[in-house]
C-alpha cells in the first residue's frame, strides 16, 4: 500500500462499545494520530482517544472581557474625551451609567467569541476531507461508528495497522486516498 497515496485506515464498527475497545488498542499500541466518527456522543471516546482540553471557555471569556473592556472604552472616551457634556451637575465619568451597556456588550462578546471559536477550532466548515470518499461513511451520521488511523501517525505501517484493527473485530476496514 502507498503511504504517500494513503490517508489512512478506516475501521468500521456496528457498536460505540467496539468502537472505544478498538481505540484503547491503538493508543496502547502506541498511535496517537486517530480519529473517531460517530452518530451520536458515546461516553468515554473523548478520553479513549486522548482528548484532554477544551479551549472554547478560555476563548469565551477573552471575548467577554474584549466586549466588556471595548464596550466601557467606547462610553468613557464619547462621554469624557470626545464629546463632554456637563448635564445635571454628574460628572463626566459617570462610572454607573455606563453598566447596562457594558454588561450587555459582556454578554454579545462572550456569545460571538463561542461561535467563532467553535468553529475555528473544530476547523469548521469543513467541505472536503478524505473519509468523506469512503464507502458508507455516509453512515457514521446514522447507526455506525468509524475509526480512522492516519497515515501521518509515526507509528503507521499499513500492515501493522491493519492486523491490529483486525483484532478489534471491525465490520470491514477501508484505505482511504488522500
Amino acid at each position: 500500500m502507498n503511504t504517500q497515496a494513503t490517508y489512512g485506515l478506516l475501521a468500521e464498527f456496528g457498536e460505540p462499545s467496539a468502537l472505544i475497545d478498538a481505540v484503547r488498542r491503538c493508543r496502547d499500541a502506541g498511535y496517537r494520530d486517530i480519529e473517531a466518527y460517530t452518530p451520536y456522543s458515546v461516553d468515554g471516546l473523548p478520553e479513549a482517544i486522548g482528548f484532554r482540553r477544551n479551549r472554547v471557555p478560555l476563548v469565551t471569556l477573552l471575548g467577554a472581557i474584549a466586549g466588556g473592556v471595548g464596550g466601557y472604552f467606547l462610553q468613557w472616551y464619547s462621554a469624557v474625551i470626545d464629546y463632554p457634556i456637563k448635564s445635571g451637575g454628574r460628572p463626566l465619568h459617570s462610572w454607573p451609567a455606563f453598566i447596562p451597556v457594558t454588561f450587555e456588550l459582556i454578554i454579545l462578546g462572550a456569545a460571538v467569541a463561542t461561535f467563532v471559536g467553535f468553529l475555528l477550532l473544530n476547523r469548521l466548515p469543513r467541505l472536503y476531507h478524505p473519509v468523506f470518499n469512503a464507502p458508507d461513511f455516509d453512515l457514521a451520521s446514522r447507526n455506525r461508528f468509524f475509526l480512522c488511523v492516519r497515515a501521518s501517525d509515526a507509528r503507521f505501517d499499513a500492515e501493522e495497522t491493519q492486523a491490529l484493527l483486525q483484532s478489534a473485530a471491525p465490520l470491514r476496514i477501508i484505505a482511504v486516498e488522500s
